[in-house]
């Protein structure tokens, strides 16, 4: 489903029923809410309600030229729990979406039961880099527009040889596919970059939190990708429903 959140601003949400309490699962940078597909998978065989999200500027959402620091993309999450008419979801955020759905708790405490951050919700760029100039050379995206799905596809697969065909899946999903068979990645570097530097910026170390916090890193299993809700969709999938039954 379209979910308005800002004038002119949509996100594409999608839904799957159940009973008790809800999952909202919010992808990190540069990713989609494909990448979440085998966590669903996991969830809904245990009969639990689960919604993905791809937030502003990815996937098949809205791309609005500005808006992608944490208040806007916050924002709009609190509308998308609205739209689902759910009461206190647990959102579970991925690297970059673990810190915004830690900003999402520390603003809206009452609005989730919980929170879960996967690989991510402790990011704070500015203790490995000592200005943002910094950052930005060291952590701006690759240039892959323009090179062709099968080949990245095939790079894709003898990266990640244990990654279900889910999270491959899921991680094609993060590019738009051309007429010509080559690849353009769904957020633009400008609005990869407005993200990158709110995250630099971003101190969740200071927040205090009044709801309960998961965390999930991908050193929870041997071998752990940073995407590891792609790679070991099942371990993450237990530990939600162990800690939110």
């Amino acid at each position: 489903m379209r979910v308005p959140v800002a004038e002119g601003v949509s996100l594409s949400v999608d839904v799957w029923p159940g009973a008790g309490s809800g999952f909202l699962l919010v992808h990190g940078l540069a990713s989609n809410a494909r990448m979440w597909d085998g966590v669903v998978a996991e969830l809904q065989a245990a009969g639990r309600p689960c919604a993905t999200v791809d937030l502003r500027g990815h996937g098949q959402s809205d791309k609005p030229d500005s808006g992608y620091s944490f208040e806007p993309v916050v924002a709009d999450l609190v509308a998308v729990v609205g739209a689902l008419g759910w009461s206190q979801p647990v959102a579970v955020g991925q690297s970059w979406g673990g810190n915004v759905v830690v900003e999402l708790a520390y603003r809206h405490p009452s609005l989730v039961r919980g929170i879960a951050c996967v690989d991510g919700g402790d990011i704070e760029l500015w203790r490995t880099f000592e200005t943002w100039e910094e950052c930005a050379r060291e952590l701006a995206p690759p240039a892959l527009a323009g090179r062709p799905a099968a080949e990245v596809e095939a790079e894709v697969r003898r990266r990640h040889p244990d990654w279900p065909e889910t999270g491959i899946a899921g991680m094609m999903a993060n590019f738009e596919v051309r007429d010509d068979g080559t690849i353009a990645p769904w957020l633009t570097r400008d609005r990869h970059m407005q993200i990158l530097r709110s995250l630099y910026e971003h101190r969740p170390s200071a927040l205090a939190l009044s709801v309960p916090k998961v965390m999930i890193p991908a050193s929870t299993v041997d071998g752990g990708d940073h995407d590891v809700h792609a790679q070991h969709p099942d371990v993450v999938a237990r530990i939600l429903l162990e800690r939110f039954p």
